[in-house]
Protein backbone atom coordinates (compact mmCIF):
# COMPACT_ATOMS: atom_id res chain seq x y z
CA UNK A 1 0.00 0.00 0.00
CA UNK A 2 1.46 3.34 -1.03
CA UNK A 3 0.81 6.41 1.12
CA UNK A 4 -0.86 9.10 -1.00
CA UNK A 5 -1.48 11.52 1.90
CA UNK A 6 1.38 13.88 1.07
CA UNK A 7 0.36 14.12 -2.57
CA UNK A 8 -3.29 14.81 -1.74
CA UNK A 9 -2.22 17.44 0.77
CA UNK A 10 -0.02 19.13 -1.83
CA UNK A 11 -2.79 19.05 -4.44
CA UNK A 12 -5.13 20.73 -1.97
CA UNK A 13 -2.45 23.34 -1.22
CA UNK A 14 -1.87 24.18 -4.89
CA UNK A 15 -5.57 24.62 -5.54
CA UNK A 16 -6.09 26.67 -2.39
CA UNK A 17 -3.38 29.09 -3.55
CA UNK A 18 -5.19 29.70 -6.83
CA UNK A 19 -8.54 30.06 -5.07
CA UNK A 20 -7.09 32.58 -2.62
CA UNK A 21 -4.86 34.78 -4.77
CA UNK A 22 -5.84 34.65 -8.43
CA UNK A 23 -9.53 35.59 -9.00
CA UNK A 24 -9.83 39.11 -10.40
CA UNK A 25 -13.01 40.36 -8.77
CA UNK A 26 -12.81 43.79 -10.41
CA UNK A 27 -12.34 42.86 -14.07
CA UNK A 28 -13.42 39.22 -14.11
CA UNK A 29 -11.59 35.98 -14.64
CA UNK A 30 -8.14 35.70 -13.10
CA UNK A 31 -5.17 38.00 -12.69
CA UNK A 32 -2.61 37.74 -15.46
CA UNK A 33 0.47 38.08 -13.28
CA UNK A 34 1.46 37.60 -9.64
CA UNK A 35 5.14 37.78 -8.71
CA UNK A 36 7.15 35.49 -6.46
CA UNK A 37 6.22 37.56 -3.38
CA UNK A 38 2.50 37.17 -4.23
CA UNK A 39 2.20 40.80 -5.33
CA UNK A 40 -0.57 41.12 -7.90
CA UNK A 41 -0.03 43.11 -11.10
CA UNK A 42 -3.71 43.92 -11.73
CA UNK A 43 -3.15 45.46 -15.18
CA UNK A 44 -1.04 42.61 -16.60
CA UNK A 45 -2.30 40.96 -19.81
CA UNK A 46 -4.29 37.75 -19.43
CA UNK A 47 -3.17 34.69 -21.39
CA UNK A 48 -5.39 32.12 -23.07
CA UNK A 49 -3.03 29.30 -22.09
CA UNK A 50 -3.09 30.30 -18.42
CA UNK A 51 -6.89 30.48 -18.39
CA UNK A 52 -7.28 27.18 -20.26
CA UNK A 53 -4.92 25.52 -17.78
CA UNK A 54 -6.90 26.93 -14.85
CA UNK A 55 -10.02 25.52 -16.48
CA UNK A 56 -8.41 22.09 -16.81
CA UNK A 57 -6.93 22.08 -13.29
CA UNK A 58 -10.11 22.91 -11.42
CA UNK A 59 -12.24 20.68 -13.63
CA UNK A 60 -9.84 17.78 -13.06
CA UNK A 61 -9.74 18.50 -9.34
CA UNK A 62 -13.54 18.44 -9.22
CA UNK A 63 -13.56 15.17 -11.15
CA UNK A 64 -11.23 13.77 -8.52
CA UNK A 65 -12.81 15.22 -5.38
CA UNK A 66 -16.25 16.78 -6.18
CA UNK A 67 -15.70 19.91 -4.08
CA UNK A 68 -18.18 22.58 -5.23
CA UNK A 69 -15.55 25.33 -4.95
CA UNK A 70 -13.49 23.59 -7.62
CA UNK A 71 -16.38 23.51 -10.05
CA UNK A 72 -17.11 27.17 -9.29
CA UNK A 73 -13.54 28.13 -10.24
CA UNK A 74 -13.74 26.00 -13.37
CA UNK A 75 -16.99 27.71 -14.39
CA UNK A 76 -15.40 31.11 -13.75
CA UNK A 77 -12.62 30.20 -16.14
CA UNK A 78 -14.99 28.74 -18.73
CA UNK A 79 -17.20 31.83 -18.73
CA UNK A 80 -14.20 34.13 -19.14
CA UNK A 81 -12.72 32.09 -22.00
CA UNK A 82 -16.04 31.96 -23.83
CA UNK A 83 -16.74 35.67 -23.37
CA UNK A 84 -13.28 37.16 -23.93
CA UNK A 85 -10.80 34.76 -25.52
CA UNK A 86 -12.92 33.19 -28.24
CA UNK A 87 -12.71 35.14 -31.49
CA UNK A 88 -16.35 35.59 -32.50
CA UNK A 89 -15.44 36.71 -36.03
CA UNK A 90 -12.72 34.33 -37.20
CA UNK A 91 -12.85 31.44 -34.74
CA UNK A 92 -10.06 30.18 -32.56
CA UNK A 93 -8.84 31.97 -29.44
CA UNK A 94 -6.67 35.04 -28.91
CA UNK A 95 -3.22 34.60 -27.41
CA UNK A 96 -3.77 37.40 -24.89
CA UNK A 97 -6.34 39.98 -23.85
CA UNK A 98 -5.69 43.04 -21.72
CA UNK A 99 -6.65 43.20 -18.05
CA UNK A 100 -10.15 44.39 -18.99
CA UNK A 101 -10.69 41.60 -21.51
CA UNK A 102 -10.02 43.51 -24.74
CA UNK A 103 -8.16 41.57 -27.47
CA UNK A 104 -4.42 42.22 -27.26
CA UNK A 105 -2.34 39.68 -29.15
CA UNK A 106 -4.84 38.26 -31.63
CA UNK A 107 -2.63 35.66 -33.34
CA UNK A 108 -3.95 32.10 -33.55
CA UNK A 109 -1.34 29.93 -31.85
CA UNK A 110 -2.41 26.30 -32.29
CA UNK A 111 -0.83 25.54 -28.92
CA UNK A 112 -3.40 27.85 -27.28
CA UNK A 113 -6.35 26.35 -29.15
CA UNK A 114 -5.17 22.92 -28.03
CA UNK A 115 -5.04 23.82 -24.36
CA UNK A 116 -8.48 25.37 -24.61
CA UNK A 117 -9.83 22.09 -26.02
CA UNK A 118 -8.02 20.20 -23.24
CA UNK A 119 -9.67 22.34 -20.57
CA UNK A 120 -13.11 22.31 -22.20
CA UNK A 121 -13.14 18.51 -22.43
CA UNK A 122 -12.27 18.19 -18.75
CA UNK A 123 -14.92 20.76 -17.85
CA UNK A 124 -17.53 18.86 -19.82
CA UNK A 125 -16.64 15.72 -17.85
CA UNK A 126 -17.23 17.68 -14.65
CA UNK A 127 -20.61 19.28 -15.42
CA UNK A 128 -21.89 17.97 -18.79
CA UNK A 129 -22.35 21.52 -20.10
CA UNK A 130 -23.18 20.95 -23.78
CA UNK A 131 -22.01 24.45 -24.74
CA UNK A 132 -18.49 23.55 -23.56
CA UNK A 133 -18.46 20.42 -25.73
CA UNK A 134 -19.78 22.41 -28.68
CA UNK A 135 -16.98 24.96 -28.27
CA UNK A 136 -14.38 22.18 -28.03
CA UNK A 137 -15.69 20.67 -31.26
CA UNK A 138 -15.58 24.07 -32.96
CA UNK A 139 -11.95 24.64 -31.94
CA UNK A 140 -11.10 21.14 -33.16
CA UNK A 141 -12.68 22.05 -36.51
CA UNK A 142 -10.68 25.32 -36.59
CA UNK A 143 -7.41 23.44 -36.06
CA UNK A 144 -8.22 20.86 -38.71
CA UNK A 145 -9.36 23.46 -41.24
CA UNK A 146 -6.45 25.86 -40.88
CA UNK A 147 -3.50 24.06 -39.30
CA UNK A 148 -3.53 20.43 -40.47
CA UNK A 149 -0.98 19.78 -43.22
CA UNK A 150 -2.97 17.81 -45.79
CA UNK A 151 0.13 16.87 -47.77
CA UNK A 152 2.79 16.04 -45.16
CA UNK A 153 0.68 15.47 -42.04
CA UNK A 154 1.07 17.23 -38.74
CA UNK A 155 0.08 20.72 -37.71
CA UNK A 156 1.42 24.14 -38.65
CA UNK A 157 2.34 26.33 -35.74
CA UNK A 158 0.54 29.68 -35.87
CA UNK A 159 -1.50 32.12 -37.94
CA UNK A 160 -2.70 35.71 -37.97
CA UNK A 161 -6.10 36.52 -36.51
CA UNK A 162 -7.75 35.88 -39.89
CA UNK A 163 -5.77 32.62 -40.36
CA UNK A 164 -3.36 34.07 -42.91
CA UNK A 165 0.35 33.25 -42.79
CA UNK A 166 2.56 34.89 -40.17
CA UNK A 167 6.28 35.70 -40.47
CA UNK A 168 6.86 34.93 -36.76
CA UNK A 169 5.38 31.63 -35.57
CA UNK A 170 7.14 31.34 -32.22
CA UNK A 171 5.50 30.61 -28.89
CA UNK A 172 8.26 32.52 -27.07
CA UNK A 173 11.49 34.35 -27.80
CA UNK A 174 13.61 31.28 -27.02
CA UNK A 175 11.93 29.15 -29.68
CA UNK A 176 13.07 28.56 -33.25
CA UNK A 177 10.84 30.12 -35.90
CA UNK A 178 9.81 26.86 -37.58
CA UNK A 179 6.48 25.73 -39.02
CA UNK A 180 6.25 22.52 -36.98
CA UNK A 181 7.25 22.02 -33.36
CA UNK A 182 7.30 19.11 -30.97
CA UNK A 183 5.66 21.21 -28.27
CA UNK A 184 2.55 22.10 -30.25
CA UNK A 185 2.17 18.55 -31.58
CA UNK A 186 2.47 17.14 -28.05
CA UNK A 187 -0.32 19.37 -26.78
CA UNK A 188 -2.55 18.88 -29.81
CA UNK A 189 -2.21 15.16 -29.06
CA UNK A 190 -2.96 15.74 -25.37
CA UNK A 191 -6.04 17.82 -26.22
CA UNK A 192 -7.39 15.39 -28.80
CA UNK A 193 -6.88 12.51 -26.36
CA UNK A 194 -8.99 14.24 -23.72
CA UNK A 195 -11.62 15.23 -26.28
CA UNK A 196 -11.87 11.64 -27.53
CA UNK A 197 -12.73 10.47 -24.02
CA UNK A 198 -16.01 12.37 -24.26
CA UNK A 199 -16.59 12.36 -28.03
CA UNK A 200 -15.93 9.10 -29.87
CA UNK A 201 -15.70 10.70 -33.27
CA UNK A 202 -14.18 8.64 -36.11
CA UNK A 203 -12.35 11.55 -37.69
CA UNK A 204 -10.91 12.57 -34.31
CA UNK A 205 -9.76 8.99 -33.80
CA UNK A 206 -8.07 9.05 -37.20
CA UNK A 207 -6.25 12.28 -36.35
CA UNK A 208 -5.00 10.88 -33.02
CA UNK A 209 -3.63 7.87 -34.90
CA UNK A 210 -1.93 10.26 -37.31
CA UNK A 211 -0.39 12.25 -34.49
CA UNK A 212 1.00 9.14 -32.80
CA UNK A 213 2.49 8.14 -36.15
CA UNK A 214 4.00 11.61 -36.55
CA UNK A 215 5.78 11.18 -33.23
CA UNK A 216 7.02 7.69 -34.02
CA UNK A 217 8.10 8.56 -37.55
CA UNK A 218 9.28 12.16 -37.35
CA UNK A 219 9.37 13.78 -33.91
CA UNK A 220 11.13 11.11 -31.82
CA UNK A 221 14.76 10.48 -32.72
CA UNK A 222 14.79 6.65 -32.93
CA UNK A 223 18.49 6.38 -32.05
CA UNK A 224 18.48 8.68 -29.03
CA UNK A 225 14.83 8.13 -27.99
CA UNK A 226 14.48 11.88 -27.58
CA UNK A 227 12.10 14.48 -28.97
CA UNK A 228 13.20 16.73 -31.80
CA UNK A 229 12.02 20.18 -30.73
CA UNK A 230 11.76 22.02 -34.05
CA UNK A 231 11.13 20.84 -37.61
CA UNK A 232 10.33 22.44 -40.94
CA UNK A 233 7.13 21.76 -42.88
CA UNK A 234 8.77 18.71 -44.49
CA UNK A 235 9.64 17.19 -41.08
CA UNK A 236 13.33 17.98 -41.43
CA UNK A 237 14.92 18.44 -37.96
CA UNK A 238 15.95 22.00 -37.16
CA UNK A 239 17.19 21.58 -33.60
CA UNK A 240 19.54 19.37 -31.60
CA UNK A 241 18.59 20.73 -28.17
CA UNK A 242 17.62 18.11 -25.60
CA UNK A 243 14.65 19.05 -23.41
CA UNK A 244 14.63 16.61 -20.50
CA UNK A 245 11.24 17.80 -19.26
CA UNK A 246 9.54 17.37 -22.61
CA UNK A 247 11.15 13.97 -23.14
CA UNK A 248 9.77 12.61 -19.88
CA UNK A 249 6.41 14.37 -20.35
CA UNK A 250 6.10 13.01 -23.87
CA UNK A 251 6.87 9.49 -22.68
CA UNK A 252 3.63 9.21 -20.71
CA UNK A 253 1.36 11.48 -22.79
CA UNK A 254 2.09 9.43 -25.91
CA UNK A 255 1.07 6.24 -24.13
CA UNK A 256 -2.06 7.90 -22.75
CA UNK A 257 -3.08 8.75 -26.32
CA UNK A 258 -2.47 5.19 -27.51
CA UNK A 259 -4.52 3.77 -24.66
CA UNK A 260 -7.66 5.81 -25.42
CA UNK A 261 -7.70 4.26 -28.89
CA UNK A 262 -7.83 0.76 -27.34
CA UNK A 263 -5.72 -0.65 -30.18
CA UNK A 264 -3.39 -3.26 -28.65
CA UNK A 265 -0.89 -3.16 -31.52
CA UNK A 266 -0.44 0.61 -31.15
CA UNK A 267 -0.35 0.35 -27.35
CA UNK A 268 2.41 -2.28 -27.39
CA UNK A 269 4.49 -0.25 -29.85
CA UNK A 270 4.12 2.95 -27.83
CA UNK A 271 4.88 1.18 -24.52
CA UNK A 272 8.32 0.25 -25.82
CA UNK A 273 8.97 3.79 -26.98
CA UNK A 274 7.64 5.22 -23.72
CA UNK A 275 10.04 3.20 -21.59
CA UNK A 276 12.96 3.99 -23.92
CA UNK A 277 12.19 7.71 -23.65
CA UNK A 278 12.08 7.51 -19.85
CA UNK A 279 15.48 5.79 -19.80
CA UNK A 280 16.92 8.48 -22.06
CA UNK A 281 15.40 11.30 -20.03
CA UNK A 282 17.01 9.93 -16.87
CA UNK A 283 20.36 11.25 -18.12
CA UNK A 284 19.00 14.67 -17.12
CA UNK A 285 18.76 13.71 -13.45
CA UNK A 286 21.12 15.24 -10.91
CA UNK A 287 22.31 13.12 -7.95
CA UNK A 288 20.11 15.31 -5.70
CA UNK A 289 17.04 13.86 -7.45
CA UNK A 290 16.13 16.89 -9.56
CA UNK A 291 15.90 17.00 -13.33
CA UNK A 292 17.83 19.58 -15.33
CA UNK A 293 16.20 21.82 -17.93
CA UNK A 294 18.08 21.39 -21.24
CA UNK A 295 21.29 20.36 -22.93
CA UNK A 296 22.70 22.13 -25.99
CA UNK A 297 24.98 19.64 -27.81
CA UNK A 298 26.29 22.26 -30.23
CA UNK A 299 27.93 24.17 -27.38
CA UNK A 300 28.22 21.24 -24.94
CA UNK A 301 26.15 23.37 -22.58
CA UNK A 302 24.10 21.77 -19.82
CA UNK A 303 21.47 24.17 -18.46
CA UNK A 304 21.24 23.08 -14.83
CA UNK A 305 18.21 25.15 -13.88
CA UNK A 306 15.52 23.10 -12.15
CA UNK A 307 12.17 24.29 -13.51
CA UNK A 308 9.00 23.52 -11.57
CA UNK A 309 7.21 21.94 -14.53
CA UNK A 310 10.10 19.62 -15.34
CA UNK A 311 10.01 18.13 -11.84
CA UNK A 312 6.23 17.73 -12.05
CA UNK A 313 6.41 15.83 -15.35
CA UNK A 314 9.38 13.74 -14.23
CA UNK A 315 7.37 12.33 -11.34
CA UNK A 316 4.60 11.12 -13.64
CA UNK A 317 6.95 9.89 -16.35
CA UNK A 318 9.12 7.77 -14.07
CA UNK A 319 6.11 6.41 -12.20
CA UNK A 320 4.60 5.47 -15.57
CA UNK A 321 7.82 3.68 -16.57
CA UNK A 322 7.79 1.79 -13.27
CA UNK A 323 4.20 0.71 -13.87
CA UNK A 324 5.13 -0.56 -17.33
CA UNK A 325 8.30 -2.42 -16.34
CA UNK A 326 8.24 -3.08 -12.60
CA UNK A 327 11.87 -1.87 -12.50
CA UNK A 328 12.74 -0.46 -9.09
CA UNK A 329 15.07 2.18 -10.54
CA UNK A 330 12.13 4.02 -12.06
CA UNK A 331 10.25 4.09 -8.76
CA UNK A 332 13.41 5.31 -7.02
CA UNK A 333 13.74 8.10 -9.58
CA UNK A 334 10.13 9.10 -9.01
CA UNK A 335 10.69 9.22 -5.23
CA UNK A 336 13.89 11.25 -5.55
CA UNK A 337 12.27 13.85 -7.79
CA UNK A 338 9.37 14.11 -5.35
CA UNK A 339 11.73 14.56 -2.40
CA UNK A 340 13.64 17.30 -4.20
CA UNK A 341 10.39 18.99 -5.17
CA UNK A 342 9.00 18.71 -1.66
CA UNK A 343 12.04 20.33 -0.05
CA UNK A 344 13.12 22.83 -2.72
CA UNK A 345 10.38 23.65 -5.28
CA UNK A 346 7.24 23.81 -3.13
CA UNK A 347 7.05 27.21 -1.44
CA UNK A 348 5.82 26.25 2.01
CA UNK A 349 5.88 29.88 3.18
CA UNK A 350 4.13 31.79 0.39
CA UNK A 351 2.29 28.95 -1.37
CA UNK A 352 2.42 27.32 -4.82
CA UNK A 353 5.73 26.21 -6.40
CA UNK A 354 8.62 28.47 -7.26
CA UNK A 355 9.40 28.83 -10.96
CA UNK A 356 12.75 27.14 -10.49
CA UNK A 357 16.19 27.07 -8.95
CA UNK A 358 19.67 27.70 -10.29
CA UNK A 359 22.35 25.07 -9.82
CA UNK A 360 23.37 26.65 -6.50
CA UNK A 361 19.76 26.34 -5.26
CA UNK A 362 19.10 30.08 -5.44
CA UNK A 363 15.85 31.20 -7.04
CA UNK A 364 15.78 31.82 -10.78
CA UNK A 365 15.52 35.63 -10.88
CA UNK A 366 12.45 37.57 -11.93
CA UNK A 367 10.08 34.63 -12.36
CA UNK A 368 6.40 34.62 -11.42
CA UNK A 369 4.07 32.52 -9.33
CA UNK A 370 1.29 33.30 -11.83
CA UNK A 371 1.80 34.39 -15.42
CA UNK A 372 1.29 33.62 -19.09
CA UNK A 373 3.27 30.39 -18.55
CA UNK A 374 3.15 29.86 -14.78
CA UNK A 375 -0.02 27.97 -14.03
CA UNK A 376 -1.58 25.25 -11.83
CA UNK A 377 -1.63 22.61 -14.58
CA UNK A 378 1.73 20.81 -14.43
CA UNK A 379 1.86 20.51 -10.66
CA UNK A 380 -1.82 19.80 -10.00
CA UNK A 381 -1.85 17.24 -12.81
CA UNK A 382 1.27 15.64 -11.42
CA UNK A 383 -0.35 15.21 -8.01
CA UNK A 384 -3.60 13.89 -9.53
CA UNK A 385 -1.68 11.40 -11.70
CA UNK A 386 0.54 10.23 -8.84
CA UNK A 387 -2.47 9.70 -6.56
CA UNK A 388 -4.31 7.78 -9.28
CA UNK A 389 -1.31 5.63 -10.22
CA UNK A 390 -0.32 4.77 -6.65
CA UNK A 391 -3.91 3.82 -5.82
CA UNK A 392 -3.96 1.58 -8.92
CA UNK A 393 -0.68 -0.05 -7.89
CA UNK A 394 -1.85 -0.79 -4.35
Amino acid sequence: MYDITAFQRELDSILNYWITYTPDDQNGGFYGKINHENKVEPEAPKGSVLNARILWSFSAAYNQNSKPVYLNLAKRSYDYIRNYFVDKNYGGVYWTVDFEGNPLDTKKQIYALSFTIYGLAEYYKACKDESALALAKQLFADIEKHSFDQEKGGYLEAFAQDWKELPDLRLSAKDANEKKTMNTHLHVLEAYTNLYRIWKDEFLEKQICGLINDFLKHIIDPKANRLILFLDENWQPKSEIISYGHDIEGSWLLLEAAEVLEDEAIIMQVKEVSVAMARAAASGLDPDGSMYYEYEPEHDHLIKDRHWWVQAEAMVGFLNAWQLTGEQQFFDQFEKVWNFTHFHIIDSQKGEWVWGLKDDYTLMPGEDKVGVWKCPYHNSRSMIEVIHRLKKAS
